[in-house]
């Protein structure tokens, strides 16, 4: 069954409400006066219904190369010590999604997980030449 990825809404003022964790209930009053939520983060969709909003709801087992430009991972940062940032997951470093990866043998997302994993071999098919993993391309790019 597919889990939900990302769940967020453009109010027609041009708001986005994104909803990040389970319970998190985000509002706006629109510029046109009315009020706008929305609710359940990655767990579920709870969101009011005008007619004029538009619904974004980013699921598992849509395209990855949609998916790496839309969802995000809470970090603090190298040592832990920064506040939180979200950053997409085309824009983490590799070293960074390994970590990430590695340390998430207790995380209770699987779908997360497996998107950090499906960047790692989207990255190793996208740069490395036929048949050689990343770590060997980026070996060989460095000595040119």
């Amino acid at each position: 069954m597919a889990e939900i990825l990302c769940n967020k809404m453009l109010t027609p003022d041009g708001t986005v409400l994104h909803s990040k964790h389970h319970h998190d209930y985000v509002t706006h009053t629109d510029a046109n006066g009315k009020e706008y939520m929305l609710d359940g983060g990655l767990d579920y969709v709870r969101h009011s219904a005008h007619g004029d909003e538009e619904m974004f709801t980013l699921m598992s087992d849509d395209s990855h190369e949609v998916i790496r430009e839309v969802v995000t991972w809470g970090t603090y940062g190298r040592e832990g010590d920064q506040l939180i940032t979200h950053v997409k997951i085309v824009d983490m470093d590799t070293e960074h999604l390994q970590a990430c990866i590695d340390g998430m043998r207790r995380y209770p997302r699987p779908a997360m997980y497996k998107v950090m994993q499906d960047e790692l071999e989207y990255r190793n098919e996208s740069i490395a030449p036929e048949g050689a993993t990343l770590e060997e391309a980026s070996t060989a790019s460095m000595r040119t």
